[in-house]
């Protein structure tokens, strides 16, 4: 309940455009998931997740900066430099740090 109250004072003001859209991120118990949003069409333009490599030797928090790494190489490829990040609600620590920092890493501005 208190990720959702979170998440809705987060989303009342970030919002993703064609030229910078959303960096979503969600974070379950097992798997990491980010995709872009264009909020202004509804469509998602991209998107990344662990659940293919949850089977690696390796833990969660690498897991999750190779999702940031993925999803920020599918965005430049789509031309795309900068987001906003939504962090959906979750601290940013751990896991969603990671995705965030390597995102940054690989090209993305936020």
């Amino acid at each position: 309940m208190k990720r959702n109250r979170r998440h809705g004072r987060i989303r009342a003001r970030v919002t993703g455009t064609k030229t910078k859209p959303r960096l979503s991120v969600f974070r379950s118990n097992r798997f990491i998931y980010a995709q872009l949003v264009d909020d202004a069409s509804g469509l998602t333009l991209a998107a990344a997740s662990d659940v293919s490599t949850a089977n690696d030797k390796k833990t969660k928090v690498e897991r999750a900066a190779v999702v940031g790494e993925a999803i920020a190489k599918k965005a430049i490829e789509k031309k795309i430099q900068e987001v906003v990040f939504d962090r959906g609600g979750f601290l940013y620590a751990g896991r969603v740090k990671a995705l965030a920092e390597s995102a940054r890493k690989a090209g993305l501005t936020f």
